[in-house]
């Protein structure tokens, strides 16, 4: 079902992109990714992502989902939306599926890029990127998560937001690990849209940051603050 729905978003994207979008991909200038923190995966391209947790551990897959919201929102943002969120001109990479057929696509597309009727709608960025970048960004899209469900998890996000804001300035009565806790079990609720296991929701991150200190809790804030924005 995921994989009929994302074929049929990008052929919806196609055909009303044709009248608005004429240049709109053609425009965009890759911008070179940073992919240091990264293990380097040599010359050959690989066919499947090589930085999903599974395959890395979760470390490393943190530093690519780091890395991929910058190459993406450097690239990619600017027709396929900010947080992955297609305001429907461009396929919504989030319904691409979190396996190696999807994966075959992602790739062909990101290095070939993609020309209808002579006309350049997204640029070849492969050679200029190169694949780190390419893993790193499709790592960051695969875990998209699911804004329906996160919508019922608002109020509550948002309770825990202003705590936490107080917390960055008297931290006395805090309980980190109470706090954390509920935020990942929070996490936990919110699936990906592409089927891979774990969603960088902002619960997530903002669970990620907490470790008791008055930074922390104001940078925890300031995620779940900016998230909760986005949603709404």
């Amino acid at each position: 079902m995921m994989k009929m729905s994302f074929r049929h978003s990008l052929t919806c994207a196609a055909l009303i992109a044709a009248a608005s979008l004429v240049n709109a991909h053609g425009d965009v200038q890759p911008q070179a990714v940073d992919t240091a923190g990264l293990p380097t995966l040599g010359e050959e391209w690989l066919s499947e992502n090589p930085y999903r947790a599974e395959a890395v551990g979760e470390d490393v897959w943190l530093k690519a989902v780091e890395i991929g919201a910058s190459g993406y929102n450097q690239n990619c943002a600017r027709c396929h939306g900010l947080e992955v969120v297609s305001g429907g001109l461009a396929p919504d990479l989030r319904l691409l599926e979190a396996a190696d057929y999807d994966d075959e696509w992602y790739l062909e597309r990101f290095r070939t890029g993609y020309t209808q009727n002579g006309t350049t709608k997204m640029p070849a960025f492969g050679e200029l990127l190169g694949q780190e970048a390419a893993w790193a960004i499709r790592t960051y899209i695969e875990t998209r998560p699911d804004g329906d469900v996160l919508e019922g998890f608002v109020a509550e996000l948002g309770g825990l937001r202003d705590q936490m804001a107080g917390y960055a300035s008297d931290s006395s009565g805090a309980d980190p690990d109470a706090l954390k806790a509920r935020l990942s079990e929070i996490a936990a609720e919110i699936p990906t849209v592409s089927g891979a296991p774990v969603a960088d929701s902002i619960a997530f991150r903002a669970a990620n940051l907490i470790d008791g200190t008055a930074d922390a809790y104001a940078a925890a804030a300031e995620t779940l603050t900016i998230g909760l924005s986005a949603a709404q």
